[in-house]
């Protein structure tokens, strides 16, 4: 492969236009400034990943990119061709993904979740030429040769005859490919509440404009932090918490392969004295739980980021009083890449998502496709340079969901007085009750204030005369507590403190709520129950 000058891969910060333009070479691969500008800026032996008891340093990634680029080389793939990661967060995900960047190659990191007959959707979708997948998966990846014809390569990242023995033969020498900042770079699947997921495709620029723009001046993460992500790196949340945006600043990154659990987060949170967490609202709630039970050395910790669902004020105010960190909830999406509206640590409204993020645009617009005065609800639309080129072979999605710059999230919002996004849920998760816009959100977090509740979800329920009204589904802190009497107690709890229409006609009490992997509470699975 051809060479590139060193005035290549380049990206500055322009103050002079905006205070967010970033200015990109003309040739430019993404892996060099994430990966090998960390060696030419002398941190090459600080230490980039903690896995289990290994310190992997920024030489000793760098090398191992180089090495696995070369590796997917030597098997046959070429610049262009699509590489599906079936591969849990070890050292191995960030070798495999930018060294596949580095050669030209697309990888696609796919959910470890996933079942066979999911894989073999995905591998036929994508049109893949290779898949790697780590060998805990085999089972669930057995037998997709079959799925496309275009799928070549099939390979184990560990274990014997794997890739991981490939890597460690290969050069430590890879010239990047000569991409451009609008060069297709990588895919992520978007987890989408029904039907089959949609391929995300982006391009270089991408990754540095969500890691500059949110990670190093929102969230504030420098090269000191040690960060733990609790979500997974096949979630954008979890790509650009546990990867893209400590990577961008040189910090060093807790990596584990478990399902994190509240207990697990919290023991890896006090065991590597991370100073900056990401974790989605749900899994805060469990902390909470948890640390209540059972407190933690968390005095490391500065920073606590959220996304993924609206995070209920009193979440954020008990994580507050047990740890004296804040956390900095806000929105965003596969298709952005990340958070495009967030709180500050200067500026924090618990329970909205706080205010747009620097380089984002942001509308809400009602069912005329117009502008909506502060206060309404409407759905939410967002302009950035992130967002994604399109949905891969979805041409009637994409026209639909992404018009001409503006992506239209889904997502129902209003703006409160003071300018503050308030997240009042997924369109199709909105209720209309007496012809009145009801969010389920707001009737969630106002059940989570009870001293009885510990989860809720609320959804929308046809009554005696077929009109929707809201239905709430909880689960207690005590399973004693369930009886007549709670469910009258919680009724009049709602219709004290939210407006008469919103109160819950009828209230379930289960041992858990329906949850993607993620931790989103799946409401869709809750209506149909009802069906």
């Amino acid at each position: 492969m051809s060479g590139t000058s060193e005035s290549d891969h380049t990206v500055v910060v322009d103050e002079s236009v905006t205070p967010n333009t970033l200015r990109f070479s003309a040739v430019f691969n993404v892996a060099v400034p994430f990966i090998d500008r960390h060696i030419t800026e002398g941190r090459g032996s600080h230490v980039a990943l903690r896995h289990n008891a290994d310190e992997i340093t920024y030489a000793q990634l760098a090398e191992n990119v180089s090495r696995a680029g070369n590796a997917l080389l030597k098997l046959g793939l070429i610049p262009g061709d699509r590489l599906v990661m079936a591969a849990l967060d070890a050292p191995m995900f960030f070798y495999v993904f930018w060294g596949a960047i580095k050669a030209g190659i697309i990888p696609i990191a796919a959910s470890t979740l996933l079942k066979h007959s999911d894989y073999r959707y995905l591998i036929a979708d994508a049109q893949c030429a290779g898949l790697v997948y780590s060998s805990a998966l085999a089972v669930e990846v057995a037998d997709v040769a079959r799925s496309s014809p275009h799928l070549r390569i099939v390979l184990p990242i560990d274990g014997p005859e794997s890739l991981s023995q490939l890597i460690a033969a290969a050069s430590p020498k890879l010239d990047p490919a000569p991409t451009t900042p609008m060069t297709d770079c990588f895919w992520l699947y978007s987890s989408g509440s029904t039907g089959h997921p949609k391929g995300v495709v982006h391009v270089h620029r991408d990754m540095v404009i969500t890691s500059e723009r949110y990670g190093r001046k929102v969230a504030g993460i420098g090269s000191a932090d040690i960060v733990f992500c609790a979500s997974k790196l096949f979630f954008s949340f979890g790509f650009g918490g546990g990867m893209t945006f400590p990577l961008w600043v040189g910090a060093s990154m807790v990596v584990q392969p478990e399902r994190a659990t509240a207990e697990l987060a919290l023991d890896y949170l006090e065991r590597s004295g991370a100073t900056v967490f990401f974790g989605v609202p749900t899994l805060y709630g469990q902390m909470v739980h948890a640390y209540e039970k059972r407190p933690r050395r968390l005095s490391a910790l500065r920073r606590c980021l959220s996304a993924g669902e609206a995070l209920p004020a009193t979440i954020f105010n008990r994580w507050k009083e047990l740890t004296g960190v804040s956390i900095l909830d806000g929105i965003g999406s596969t298709e952005v890449l990340h958070i495009f509206i967030s709180n500050r640590i200067d500026d924090i409204r618990p329970g909205t998502s706080g205010r747009p993020v620097p380089g984002y645009e942001v509308k809400i617009v009602g069912e005329d496709g117009n502008v909506v005065p502060n206060g309404e609800i409407g759905t939410l639309w967002v302009e950035g340079e992130s967002n994604a080129r399109c949905y891969w072979n979805n041409p009637e999605k994409s026209q639909k969901t992404m018009v001409g710059a503006w992506l239209n999230t889904g997502d129902m919002y209003y703006v409160d007085p003071d300018g503050y996004y308030v997240n009042a849920g997924r369109a199709d998760d909105m209720l209309k009750v007496g012809a009145m816009w009801c969010s389920p959100i707001e009737i969630e977090a106002k059940l989570l204030e009870h001293p009885k509740v510990r989860e809720a979800a609320v959804i929308g329920r046809p009554d005696e005369d077929n009109l929707i009204k809201p239905a709430a589904y909880l689960v207690l802190r005590n399973p004693e507590d369930e009886n007549d009497t709670s469910v009258a107690e919680l009724q009049q709890f709602c219709k004290e403190h939210l407006a008469g229409f919103k109160y819950p006609r009828w209230i379930h009490f289960v041992n858990e709520l329906p949850k993607t992997v993620t931790g989103k509470i799946q409401r869709f699975k809750l209506r149909q129950s009802l069906a």
